[in-house]
């Protein structure tokens, strides 16, 4: 049946359904991480910022499609997380201007909704990217207008412009070599890719729940570090590890666990399977049960996750911090931090105010909003310390009226270096372009264990590696913690700098730290290292060499 127009309500019912089916399939973006990483969080970045669209929008009944695609774009707006969060908000600030004072979208209006949507994305990036979400989202907006002169219909300009994105998700490693090196597809592109789907999949009455078959290396699941949000009613996690008889199937496996909880996960490695999931409290023991008739169990977790929650919030109120006390027309430094020993280091040089996040956990806007907006000064510099945080730093920065400067610290040791520049009572101005030079004179290194196989910039992984960044490039493979260490200073040609600074994370143990930081003493004896905990997630060992 050709449909002449929507109204508003179609439209929440689209933006719900993409939401859904983007969440049913995060876990497959996540994976889509260029870099051997057990921390790709593009996934989740862009399925908060859809919650965020939504819940703006749950409890409206606006039958004008200006009004509710306002409301769509303003949820996304602050709910933004990460780089593809921000540019995904920013196409859904570009749906609403196209849509402002319609009360229902025809074809031509959805048309130049698509177009409106890429200019506006494209012009929030300083530097547009192609083989990125903005490649796709300028293709959708070609096929929109091709589509145009084939029907006015718009749910079919709509499942063209499926059609379109996801051969342009395809394409996107044809554009940037290192999507090619990696073997993966852009992950922004493809959520946005499963939220354009799921539209198409809720007007064909298709399932929005089943997810496609996502197996991650083990190594990926990250598990001890991945609890979020605890649904309603599913308040056990359950993880099992086990070895699958002959006849198992992957298809029949997820849709019998569909039927026993949420959350699902299932990874693979030489033979074995990890399957997590979150359970009711009188269903905790049924994925035991089945996986028993299907294979032979290896191993076997269970966490109650309402206490598990209850532990996280007693630990964050037992740490205190020491945070400046900002004075009315000072600068207040507002410091993005991924662990609790830098925070306490980023408080005792200056922060007014610190906002808990780095990998897989970016601040929202809102969330980077709310840590200054009722601080006592109107002169606010904010270090996001993560280059999936920039964006959103810029994005808090528009919508507020106080004056805020964005100093783009890319990772931890830049922010630290940038915070040895502040003085409170200096020009705004001034101060941040001194802090924004400093970025320059500290190179960063990182430590983890590398999630797949690839090669990329000549460097060869295998999965359980300990692999080493410096400044966010690939630089370092090797079967030893000290042997990655030490090479990635070598590579960093840290015996021409004067301090090598140590930061090791949540796992990694005081002793341990010092035995790694004495190894490094006798390679640089010339030199100064400092070790300072971290308590950083996921990487045992953060490095500034200055």
């Amino acid at each position: 049946m050709t449909r002449t127009s929507f109204d508003g309500l179609l439209i929440k019912s689209l933006v719900e359904a993409g939401t859904t089916w983007l969440r049913t399939n995060h876990q497959i973006v996540n994976a889509l991480n260029v870099f051997p990483v057990p921390d790709g969080d593009t996934g989740t970045n862009m399925l908060l910022t859809m919650n965020s669209a939504y819940n703006e929008i749950s409890e409206l009944g606006y039958r004008s499609a200006g009004q509710m695609a306002g409301a769509v774009a303003q949820g996304a707006l602050m709910g933004a997380r990460g780089n593809s969060g921000v540019i995904l908000s920013q196409l859904w600030r570009g749906f609403a201007r196209a849509m402002h004072g319609k009360d229902n979208v025809d074809g031509e209006t959805l048309v130049k909704a698509f177009a409106e949507a890429r200019d506006t994305a494209y012009k929030g990036v300083v530097r547009p990217v192609e083989g990125t979400i903005l490649t796709v989202a300028k293709d959708v907006a070609t096929a929109a207008e091709a589509a145009l002169q084939q029907t006015s219909d718009p749910i079919e300009i709509l499942r063209l412009c499926v059609k379109a994105a996801d051969a342009s998700v395809q394409s996107t490693p044809d554009y940037l070599p290192v999507l090619r090196q990696a073997g993966v597809v852009d992950s922004g592109g493809k959520g946005f890719f499963f939220i354009l789907e799921g539209m198409i999949r809720f007007l064909d009455g298709e399932s929005l729940e089943s997810p496609l078959i996502s197996v991650q290396p083990l190594s990926a699941m990250n598990l001890e570090n991945a609890l979020e949000e605890v649904e309603e009613g599913q308040d056990w996690e359950v993880v099992v590890d086990f070895r699958p008889g002959e006849t198992f199937d992957l298809q029949t496996f997820y849709t019998h666990l569909e039927e026993i909880g949420t959350s699902i996960q299932v990874g693979e490695g030489e033979g074995m399977y990890r399957m997590h999931i979150h359970t009711p409290l009188e269903k905790r023991y049924e994925p035991i049960d089945y996986i028993m008739g299907i294979g032979t169990i290896t191993k076997v977790a269970m966490e109650n996750l309402l206490a598990q929650m209850e532990d996280i919030g007693n630990q964050a109120g037992e740490t205190s911090l020491e945070l400046t006390n900002v004075q009315p027309g000072e600068i207040a430094v507002v410091t993005v931090s991924p662990g609790n020993g830098l925070s306490r280091i980023f408080a005792s040089l200056g922060a007014a105010s610190i906002v808990s996040g780095g990998q897989t956990m970016n601040p929202s806007t809102k969330d980077l909003l709310e840590a200054f907006e009722n601080l006592p000064t109107d002169k606010i510099i904010i270090l996001p310390n993560n280059k999936n945080i920039i964006l959103a730093a810029n994005q808090a920065k528009e919508v507020t009226v106080k004056q805020v400067r964005v100093v783009p610290s890319r990772n931890v040791p830049q922010g630290l270096t940038a915070m040895l520049q502040l003085d409170p009572t200096a020009d705004l101005d001034s101060t941040a372009e001194k802090m924004t030079k400093a970025l320059e004179t500290v190179h960063a290194g990182e430590i983890t264990i590398a999630s797949r196989s690839v090669e990329i910039d000549g460097v060869t992984v295998r999965e359980g590696q300990v692999i080493g960044l410096l400044n966010g490039k690939l630089a370092v493979s090797s079967e030893s913690m000290e042997h990655a260490c030490l090479t990635l200073l070598e590579k960093a040609r840290a015996g021409e700098h004067e301090i090598i600074t140590l930061f090791y994370g949540e796992n990694i143990k005081h002793a341990e730290a010092n035995r790694i930081a004495d190894l490094i003493r006798d390679a640089h004896p010339n030199q100064e290292v400092e070790v300072q905990e971290g308590g950083q997630p996921h990487y045992p060992f953060l490095f500034a060499i200055e």
